[in-house]
């Protein structure tokens, strides 16, 4: 079985409302305000084009400072370095812990990645954290061109690892990017509660690989 994980909010905690509510707190005064902020700032070709590789961070900001009015430095402030805070989910992580160590008992489980992220946050986020290093593989957006959901970046990572899709089970958060994974023929889990993911994966495991779901550790 492969088990492909989305890394933003499924194994490191992306909150953007939370984001701009500790950077632009002015332009952020209500949880409602600071959501559709969020959705602003990173739903938009702006953030995207950097997320894909086209465009540089200082531009990212310019565009994003120009259309939505808000001050350059705290943009900066915000999204310089960030994927050097992006923490953890304890949780998830201790999930992924227990799957490398069943494949590396010999149970039959491969391990992968498939994020949208900036060639900068990727290049952070493998130096910073072992388990990074230890996937069998993986399709960082920035690398390669391409974003979730289109099409291309699923097939990328499946011809790169000979992915059999009757034995691959994708998670993500984005209900778009669980969508085209199944139109593409893969399992697919939307991760909307990191502590409930253990279980819900559990259903699509060899029957000899077993996780721990009980008294999760969710890390706010």
């Amino acid at each position: 079985m492969n088990v492909v994980f989305d890394l933003g909010a499924v194994l490191f905690a992306w909150e953007p409302a939370r984001l701009v509510q500790a950077h632009l707190p002015s332009h952020a005064p209500t949880d409602a305000a600071a959501a559709a902020l969020g959705r602003a700032l990173f739903h938009h070709d702006d953030w995207t084009g950097f997320d894909c590789g086209t465009r540089t961070l200082d531009d990212a900001i310019a565009r994003m400072s120009a259309r939505l009015a808000l001050p350059a430095e705290s943009l900066h402030a915000m999204l310089d370095g960030l994927g050097e805070r992006l923490a953890p989910i304890d949780v998830t992580v201790a999930m992924l812990e227990e799957l490398l160590a069943q494949r590396d008992a010999g149970e039959p489980l491969r391990l992968y990645y498939l994020s949208n992220m900036p060639v900068p946050f990727a290049r952070a986020l493998e130096r910073r954290h072992a388990f990074m290093r230890r996937f069998d593989g993986g399709v960082f957006s920035g690398d390669v061109k391409f974003l979730k959901p289109e099409r291309e970046i699923y097939e990328l990572l499946a011809m790169r690892h000979g992915l059999d899709p009757e034995q691959t089970v994708f998670i993500d958060d984005s209900a778009a990017n669980v969508e085209m994974a199944r139109a593409f023929g893969w399992h697919a889990i939307h991760c909307t509660a990191p502590d409930k993911l253990p279980a819900q994966l559990q259903r699509y495991l060899p029957v000899s690989t077993t996780l721990s779901v009980s008294n999760p550790r969710l890390r706010a």
